[in-house]
């Protein structure tokens, strides 16, 4: 069976980007090289389609937006479900009696 051959580049990529096409390549089940060969793709076609600069920028603000609302909403349904959980559990009780007493025996052996 013979595979083409594929060829590979290096190219550097600022820090932040790496950062965001691992955090978007993970629930794609993507590679991070996949990812932005994926959004390199993407651009491609969106340069080809004909939209202005202007038009590109305000997708790309409102897709931010809607990703920094999506990642907000998701980490308060993750706090929510934790707090429910450790409500049910009688943890939670627990945990707060634990750091009351904690932060109390700080303060009596912190001088004024």
């Amino acid at each position: 069976m013979n595979t083409p051959a594929v060829s590979f580049s290096s190219v550097k990529l600022s820090s932040s980007l790496v950062q965001q096409a691992r955090e978007a390549a993970q629930p794609m089940r993507r590679s991070v090289a996949g990812q932005v060969e994926y959004w390199a793709t993407l651009g491609r076609v969106v340069e080809h389609s004909g939209l202005t600069v202007q038009e590109a920028r305000e997708a790309i603000e409102q897709y931010e937006a809607a990703a920094r609302q999506k990642h907000i909403d998701t980490t308060l349904d993750d706090i929510e479900a934790r707090f429910t959980s450790a409500s049910s559990q009688g943890s939670l009780a627990d945990k707060v009696r634990e750091v009351v007493l904690s932060n109390r025996a700080m303060a009596a052996q912190t001088p004024l």
